[in-house]
């Protein structure tokens, strides 16, 4: 059973003092806020939200996420995601590499896709555990409308500041169509000194993340070492992916960041974790938006290899080959890990 009283984050360890960013005061149009989120998503690209009103459907996703992992491990993996780039569905412990050695991970997880939430009780993509199927009216769907509500708030303060015409990124994330966008609840066990999840750049454009206890940690540009983001109770976490970074021409930040099991006392319990990833639509292409922004044209031109914000790929297809190559299955060497790799590679 998950832990509901931690021990705090130790005061020894040094962490990266993020941003945090009043998403009530967004919501009222001020411009000093507004200037602090642009702010830390073009320099890092993480910030800590606060006042988002998300805490009652992020405590009840937690209790689902605890029902669900507390399955015996058989009725789990009648709902495994498989290694042909599905992103939806359940993933056991070892399933994933973590390093170009095709050294395993240690987290489980499960992957509830917007679009069957949205759908409930028709199903757009795959079925799910009992315990999800019991909760995804009362539970899943409404933090689902949240996220969508919180990230998309962000999108349309960035589509102002890249001076993109009015709309442009609502539209390439469109609530009714198929994307990628997904609820993950993971939990990974106590193991000293070693990575739970490994250093990457997140695969779609906005992360809406919930902890409780420590061991995500950044890697800040110009920095040599990794620094922990300490979890503040009652604040999320959010970051930019690699399609905000590829739609903007790199004015938007896909940062590089890892999990590692939690420092000092914290270390001793199940690290458990929700996040809501909001990506484009799965026939979006990814492309930087040079002719609809003169700010994304000046980026790119400036970009020491612009070739970067050109992949071609739509948002499927960019998700799939990420989540792929992660699959120990289909593990052939390092060359499989760098074809798991995002906008940092």
């Amino acid at each position: 059973m998950v832990s509901t009283a931690f021990p705090p984050f130790p005061d020894n360890i040094p962490t990266h003092p993020l941003l945090v960013v009043d998403y009530a005061r967004i919501e009222m149009g001020d411009r000093d806020e507004i200037e602090r989120l642009w702010t830390a998503a073009t320099k890092l690209g993480f910030w800590y939200v606060k006042n988002h009103g998300a805490d009652e459907e992020v405590e009840k996703m937690f209790e689902l996420g605890e029902e669900t992992m507390a399955l015996p491990l058989d009725e789990k993996l009648k709902f495994d995601m498989g290694s042909d780039g599905a992103s939806f569905g359940y993933k056991a412990a070892g399933s994933n590499a973590i390093n170009a050695a095709g050294l395993l991970d240690t987290v489980e997880f499960l992957n509830i896709a917007k679009d069957d939430a949205l759908a409930w009780p028709a199903q757009a993509h795959r079925a799910y555990p009992s315990t999800v199927n019991a909760r995804m009216t009362s539970t899943v769907r409404p933090f689902v409308e949240k996220s969508i509500t919180v990230n998309n708030t962000f999108l349309e303060i960035f589509n102002e500041r890249l001076g993109l015409p009015a709309g442009t990124l609502l539209k390439l994330h469109p609530r009714d169509e198929h994307s990628g966008c997904t609820t993950r609840s993971t939990l990974s066990p106590p193991i000293v000194d070693r990575q739970v999840i490994s250093a990457h750049t997140d695969f779609g454009s906005l992360s809406f993340l919930h902890n409780r206890l420590g061991g995500l940690q950044v890697f800040v540009p110009g920095a040599e070492t990794w620094q922990y983001v300490k979890p503040i109770p009652g604040h999320a976490i959010c970051n930019i992916g690699d399609a905000l970074a590829i739609l903007s021409g790199g004015i938007l930040r896909s940062n590089l960041h890892r999990v590692v099991n939690p420092p000092g006392s914290q270390g001793t319990l199940p690290r458990a974790s929700l996040v809501y990833f909001h990506r484009p639509a799965d026939l979006v292409v990814l492309r930087a938006l040079t002719d609809a922004s003169p700010l994304i044209a000046d980026a790119v031109g400036r970009a020491p290899d612009p070739r970067k914000f050109e992949p071609g790929v739509t948002a499927l297809e960019w998700l799939m080959r990420r989540t792929r190559y992660q699959r120990i299955t289909n593990y052939k060497g390092p060359e499989s890990w760098m074809a798991s790799r995002g906008t940092l590679r």
